[in-house]
C-alpha cells in the first residue's frame, strides 16, 4: 500500500491502508467542523477539556505500542483516528500527512501535533506530543544513564552489537526511501550528488548545502503539474497567528547561533544545535543521524561509540526516533539536558505546523513548491547514503563476524518482518557472543 507525500509521490506502507493526496479538509465526523468548514462554538468549547483527555489517552497508547518507525506510525495513526475513533475522514487525514511531509522535521510527530491541534486546540497539540513522545524519551534517558555508568564498558560486545544493528536499520531505511523518493534517473542523480556534497563538506554545513542543492535542482529539473481538484483546507489557526509562529521559527533559527556565539554556555549551545537539527530534518527520523553526529561528536559532547549505541537502542523503543535527542542530552548532562534537548528538537515542529497550516492550500497549488520538495526528498536519500558509510558502517563493521551479524539483522528486518526491537536484542546478544570468541 502507499500513502501520499507532499511531492505527490507515494511512500510505501505496510498493508493496512491507502489514502489519496489531491484532496481537501472537510474535517471531523464528530460535529466539531462540518462539511463547509464551520465550527460549532458550543460543541468545541464544551468538549475542549474532555477532548484534551481523549487526545492524551489515545496518543499515550500509541506512544507505548507504535514500533516500526515514522511510516509505520502513520499507519497506526490512520487506524486509530480514521478507522476506530472516526475523528477524521480519509481526505482530512491524507491532507495532514501531505502537509507534514512538506515540512522539515519528524513527519509522524508533526501529524500527531496537527491531530491534537485540530481535535482540542493548542492544549490538544501539546497533549498529543507529550503522550506520544514521553514513553520512548524516558526509556532512552534511562538507557543513557545506564550507558554513562558503564564507563570503560563502552568497548563491550553487546554495545558493539547495537552499532551493528544500526547498520541494518539504516540500510533498510535507504532502500525504502530510495524506492519512493528517488525512483527515477533524475532524482537518483540528485541523491548521489547530495551524498558527494556531504562527503566533500563533512560538517553540518555539508548537510545544509546538500538540502539546498536538492531544492534548487528540484525546482529547475523536476517540475510537475500542481495538484488540482481539491477542496480548500480549513484550519482553526488564523493567518496572523501563522505568521507569528513562522516569524518565531526564523528568529530562533537565526538568533540562537548568534546567542551561542556571544554568550556561550552548554545549555544555549545545545539548544541551538538541537533546534537547528529539528529545523533541517527532511525525510524522517533516520535523517537525524548524520545531522546530529556532525554536531555533537566532533565537538566532543559524546563519543562516536556512545552515539551509535544510542541510535541502535532507539530502534528498540516505540514512538518517534527523534527522541534519540533525549538520550544524547542524558549522556551529555543528565536529565535536565535531556529535557532541554528534547524540547529544542521538537519546538520547530510546533512552530511550523501552526505557521504553515493557514497557508497550506495556497502552497500546494504551486508546481515550483512541489518540485523543490521532490528535490529535497531526493537529497535526503543522499544524506543517508553518506551517513551509512561514515559513521555507521566504518565504525560498526570491523570484521567478517560483524558483517555476518549485520546481514542476518538486515534479512530479519527486510524479509522476515521481525520487529525492530527484537532485531536490536538479537544484535546485542550476537555482539556479546562475537566478543567472547577467540
Amino acid at each position: 500500500m502507499a500513502i501520499a507525500t507532499g511531492d505527490a509521490e507515494p511512500i510505501a506502507f505496510s498493508n493496512s491502508f491507502r489514502v489519496g493526496f489531491d484532496i481537501g479538509f472537510p474535517i471531523t465526523s464528530d460535529g466539531n467542523r462540518d462539511g463547509n468548514g464551520e465550527c460549532d462554538p458550543d460543541a468545541r468549547g464544551g468538549r475542549l477539556s474532555s477532548g484534551v483527555g481523549q487526545v492524551f489517552s489515545a496518543f499515550l497508547k500509541l506512544g507505548l505500542t507504535s514500533f516500526g518507525g515514522p511510516v509505520a506510525h502513520l499507519g497506526y495513526f490512520r487506524n486509530e483516528f480514521v478507522e476506530r475513533r472516526k475523528w477524521f475522514d480519509e481526505r482530512a487525514y491524507a491532507d495532514l500527512v501531505a502537509l507534514c511531509q512538506f515540512l522539515p522535521g519528524p513527519a509522524s510527530s508533526q501529524v500527531g501535533i496537527a491531530i491534537g491541534l485540530l481535535r482540542a486546540g493548542y492544549p490538544g497539540a501539546l497533549a498529543a506530543w507529550t503522550a506520544f513522545t514521553l514513553p520512548s524519551a524516558i526509556a532512552l534517558v534511562a538507557f543513557g544513564y545506564g550507558l554513562s555508568s558503564l564507563g570503560d564498558a563502552l568497548g563491550s560486545g553487546w554495545l558493539h552489537g547495537l552499532k551493528v544493528a544500526a547498520v541494518a536499520v539504516v540500510a533498510l531505511a535507504i532502500l525504502g526511501m530510495a524506492r519512493t523518493l528517488a525512483p527515477d534517473r533524475s532524482r537518483a542523480t540528485v541523491a548521489v550528488a547530495a551524498a558527494l556534497i556531504t562527503f566533500s563538506l563533512p560538517s553540518a554545513w555539508g548537510q545544509i548545502a546538500a538540502i539546498a542543492f536538492g531544492a534548487i535542482a528540484g525546482a529547475m529539473l523536476l517540475r510537475a503539474e500542481a495538484p488540482s481538484g481539491h477542496v480548500a483546507l480549513q484550519v482553526p489557526v488564523g493567518r496572523a497567528t501563522g505568521m507569528i509562529a513562522l516569524l518565531g521559527f526564523v528568529v530562533l533559527l537565526l538568533g540562537l547561533p548568534l546567542l551561542a556565539a556571544t554568550i556561550g554556555g552548554r545549555p544555549i549551545e545545545l539548544f541551538d544545535i538541537f533546534y537547528r537539527t529539528g529545523s533541517l530534518v527532511f525525510g524522517g527520523g533516520h535523517v537525524i543521524l548524520p545531522l546530529l553526529q556532525a554536531e555533537v561528536v566532533p565537538a566532543g559532547w559524546i563519543s562516536n561509540d556512545a552515539f551509535l549505541a544510542g541510535y541502535g537502542a532507539a530502534q528498540a523503543v516505540p514512538g518517534p526516533l527523534t527522541t534519540f535527542a533525549a538520550y544524547l542530552g542524558a549522556v551529555i548532562g543528565g536529565w535536565k539536558m535531556a529535557a532541554l534537548c528534547l524540547v529544542a528538537v521538537f519546538l520547530p515542529s510546533f512552530l511550523l505546523v501552526i505557521g504553515v497550516l493557514p497557508f497550506w492550500d495556497d502552497l500546494r497549488r504551486r508546481s515550483a513548491t512541489q518540485a523543490a520538495l521532490r528535490g529535497i526528498n531526493a537529497a535526503v536519500v543522499g544524506l543517508l547514503i553518506a551517513a551509512f558509510y561514515n559513521p555507521v558502517w566504518a565504525t560498526a563493521i570491523l570484521g567478517k563476524g560483524d558483517f555476518a551479524l549485520a546481514a542476518v539483522a538486515f534479512l530479519l528486518l527486510m524479509m522476515w518482518r521481525t520487529p525492530p526491537w527484537l532485531v536490536v536484542l538479537i544484535c546485542a546478544a550476537g555482539g556479546q557472543i562475537l566478543a567472547a570468541l577467540p
